[in-house]
């Protein structure tokens, strides 16, 4: 489900970069109750910060995990923190790097734009929510 919201959202006619495509997705998908202001948060973070560094796809799903992790009150810090190396290291692994740059000579489309590297990204943040919710209902 997320994979689709978040092509909808990087696909659609509304200039939004993979960082706010992955907020605006994932807010949908799981009810996160994102306001403006939040999805604004994510207008630096497309093509790596602007400058080739960080992937926005990988920093978006972060902001949204940020959200989702905090707002489970039975986890604890070093649990948080698992879950974010979890997706952090999955998504080095399958894209290779965590580097715009990088990632763009692999994954970019000449008419998809970045869109590969958004559905990975919410594939991976997928994988990783449902992982979490499985192991926090036993």
């Amino acid at each position: 489900m997320l994979v689709q919201t978040v092509q909808k959202f990087y696909s659609d006619n509304n200039g939004l970069n993979c960082a706010e495509s992955m907020l605006y997705g994932a807010n949908e998908t799981y009810e996160l109750g994102l306001d403006q202001k939040a999805f604004n948060t994510m207008a630096c973070f497309g093509g790596g910060m602007c400058v080739e560094s960080v992937c926005g796809a990988l920093t978006g799903a972060l902001a949204a995990l940020g959200v989702i992790l905090t707002g489970d009150n039975t986890l604890s810090a070093d649990n948080r923190k698992a879950i974010v190396i979890d997706f952090y290291k999955t998504f080095e692994q399958r894209l290779g790097s965590d580097n715009c740059k990088q990632i763009k000579k692999e994954f970019r489309d000449d008419t998809l734009g970045c869109l590969p590297v958004v559905r990975l990204s919410a594939q991976i943040l997928d994988e990783i929510v449902k992982k979490h919710r499985e192991l926090a209902n036993g």
